[in-house]
């Protein structure tokens, strides 16, 4: 195996990896829907949307306070705060020379969105009955558009930092702080009673999914000098 490995190199088994994940998250969004849209999620996702509640009048667990701390958390995956967000990081990447890094960005967001819309209206999940709202809805259920354009933002802006940093700790430190949004906004959705568990599950894999063919999108257009490349090494 270390020989399999070596032979590879780092950055070709980066890529095979890639290919893997994208393989693993389509199969396992696939999964997902079908047994969704079989019924046989519903116990499950009873049992953890009930846990997240008190016993007697289906209020969230934990004080006022808890629940303030979930809408705003849940306001990072709306549509303002992410729109915002990339605007932000476009608009850095541009000063910072790498414009047409920044378009890719903004393509590979809003191509996110439309993927996360088409997948709303084919599915048409009612949103759960079980519990009263603690947020705003307006759309279908399955998947969360909160978790997956989470996933397709965070996750990608966290890929495009990191390819365009060369020290590791700012590498691991975009792509640790983007997967952590992205799995508290999912979880803000749970708890606010908006979203069955496998909405917010599915989400994250078609987000994740997304990202990753974009990363792998980005470093081929890199290597053909499309977009700008990595800088190079510099000492930790």
């Amino acid at each position: 195996m270390k020989r399999v490995l070596a032979l590879l190199g780092g950055r070709e088994l980066g890529v095979l990896l890639a290919f893997g994940g994208i393989v693993a998250g389509i199969w396992l969004f696939a999964g997902i829907a079908g047994e969704v849209m079989e019924g046989d999620t519903q116990a499950f996702d009873r049992k953890v949307l009930l846990a997240m509640r008190h016993t007697g009048d289906l209020s969230p667990i934990g004080p006022p306070e808890m629940q303030d701390a979930a809408r705003d958390m849940t306001a990072l995956g709306g549509v303002t705060a992410l729109t915002l967000i990339t605007v932000v990081t476009g608009g850095f990447l541009f000063l910072d020379g790498k414009k047409h890094m920044a378009l890719f960005l903004y393509g590979a967001v809003v191509g996110g969105t439309l993927l996360s819309l088409i997948l709303k209206s084919l599915f048409q999940r009612p949103r759960p009955d079980l519990v009263p709202y603690g947020a705003y809805v307006s759309t279908t259920s399955f998947p969360s558009g909160h978790s997956m354009l989470s996933a397709v933002t965070y996750l990608t802006l966290g890929a495009l930092l990191a390819r365009s940093h060369s020290r590791k700790r700012l590498k691991t430190y975009f792509l640790l702080l983007a997967a952590l949004l992205t799995f508290m906004v999912g979880i803000s959705r749970v708890y606010l009673g908006v979203h069955w568990p496998t909405d917010v599950l599915a989400g994250w894999t078609a987000g994740a999914t997304w990202a990753i063919v974009c990363w792998l999108l980005a470093r081929r257009l890199q290597i053909s000098h499309t977009i700008e490349a990595d800088k190079e090494q510099t000492p930790e």
